[in-house]
């Protein structure tokens, strides 16, 4: 793709780098038979391509978002598949999260979406906040089918248990030998809403000889304000801080990371301080040690694995997962070595509405996509649903009869660990 960027706009890193992303399309269309709003909406400007022009014609005549261009960018769920599909390497996360800061610097949104948006990025990342309006939600769930459209879908993915308590920063031994030692994320809406994923996590890790350490002063990866157009450099900084620390206190082999989404994100942190002479070096170091569960598990090898009962799974695989970080055989093989028998769903590329808060700010397209994902899923015949990615739970979770679990919580069930709560 030709661009016309001046001299001057491309002393800017970022327009720099956009100018390099851009003149890698070939405007070959590969990625509009695997971009789910495409497939869905069949718009062009709701596919890559189409969103690749938009995007151009704004950052390169520096011109102000507009109501067409926002529109069509903020249906992006952002799930890569089209990166996964294009043959020319163009990197559209890059491309798409710059369009995103630039609209969040450039458009007023009307108050509504401008307060939702403000709330989420308020909310989202500290566990203590988020369960404070979860319980205040649940108050109001009685009204729930008074809400209008983005505040009812709000609603629907409140959790119906008490929330836990985050984890406190702490060191957990490994038994036995140890064999690594590693840092775990222990996130941020996952912590209160999904407690089982750590612990069974913690549980597996240190079953197989890693130390496992909770960080003092790391927190939520960023993703959530990142992919609002937001500033997420504050969180990104004190996560590199308390990890370079733990590092240089006791060496750190891995830091281990169980939803996918922020996986992603952390893998991503050197690209993101680049440009920053101060933090670059250390956001890259934490970048090289981020590792999926998985992969991990993959390297260590389970240990005495056995199912204890015979059991079908049907794997979804997380967006984050086999699209942004480009992990696709490690959890299902890890599942096979475990002794259950896996399933994957037709369409198992095309994402399933989640996508960090995709869905509540585009409930219309999320729902579709959820209820095209769970069909598919339903259509495996499996007992149970196993992800690795705690917005793509919640969301399955939703629209599906069968139990979703992580795929830790089967791996740590397999090699001696508590039966999955939603199995009992």
């Amino acid at each position: 793709m030709q661009t016309s960027f001046t001299a001057e706009q491309l002393r800017d890193p970022d327009l720099a780098e956009a100018n390099t992303i851009l003149r890698k399309c070939v405007h070959c269309g590969f990625c509009t038979a695997t971009c789910p709003t495409y497939v869905l909406l069949g718009d062009e400007l709701d596919s890559p391509r189409g969103r690749i022009y938009l995007i151009k014609d704004m950052l390169e005549g520096g011109k102000q978002a507009t109501e067409r261009v926002v529109r069509h960018v903020d249906r992006c769920l952002s799930c890569l598949s089209c990166m996964t599909t294009c043959p020319s390497g163009v990197n559209y996360m890059h491309l798409v999260d710059q369009a995103r800061v630039h609209i969040e610097k450039t458009y007023r949104r009307p108050f509504i979406e401008r307060t939702l948006r403000a709330l989420l990025a308020a909310v989202l990342p500290y566990p203590a906040r988020f369960a404070a309006v979860a319980r205040l939600g649940l108050l109001v769930r009685p009204l729930a089918k008074l809400l209008p459209g983005k505040l009812g879908a709000m609603e629907k993915l409140l959790p119906e248990r008490p929330l836990a308590a985050p984890l406190s920063p702490q060191v957990y031994p490994a038994q036995g030998k140890r064999r690594m030692r590693v840092a775990l994320l222990a996130g941020c809406v996952q912590q209160p809403l999904a407690p089982e994923i750590n612990a069974a996590t913690i549980r597996l890790l240190t079953r197989h000889g890693c130390e496992v350490v909770v960080a003092s002063g790391a927190g939520c990866c960023g993703a959530l304000a990142h992919h609002l157009g937001k500033d997420a450099d504050t969180s990104i900084k004190a996560n590199v801080t308390a990890w370079m620390a733990e590092k240089e206190r006791g060496g750190l082999d891995a830091i281990v990371v169980n939803a996918s989404g922020c996986g992603t994100m952390v893998k991503d942190y050197g690209y993101l301080l680049r440009a920053d002479p101060a933090w670059a070096g250390k956001a890259g170091a934490v970048s090289s040690l981020a590792k999926d569960v998985t992969e991990v598990m993959a390297a260590l090898g389970l240990a005495g694995a056995k199912a204890p009962e015979a059991l079908t799974v049907a794997y979804h695989s997380a967006c984050s997962l086999q699209h942004g970080q480009r992990i696709k055989d490690e959890p299902k093989r890890l599942l096979k070595e475990a002794g259950f028998e896996v399933r994957e769903p037709a369409e198992a590329h095309l994402c399933c509405g989640s996508a960090g808060t995709y869905n509540l700010l585009q409930p219309e397209i999320a729902e579709r996509l959820r209820a095209r994902k769970t069909a598919n899923l339903t259509r495996t015949g499996a007992g149970v649903v196993a992800a690795g990615n705690i917005g793509c739970m919640v969301q399955i979770a939703g629209g599906l009869d069968l139990p979703v679990v992580h795929t830790v919580e089967l791996l740590d069930w397999a090699t001696g660990g508590p039966k999955p709560a939603k199995l009992a």
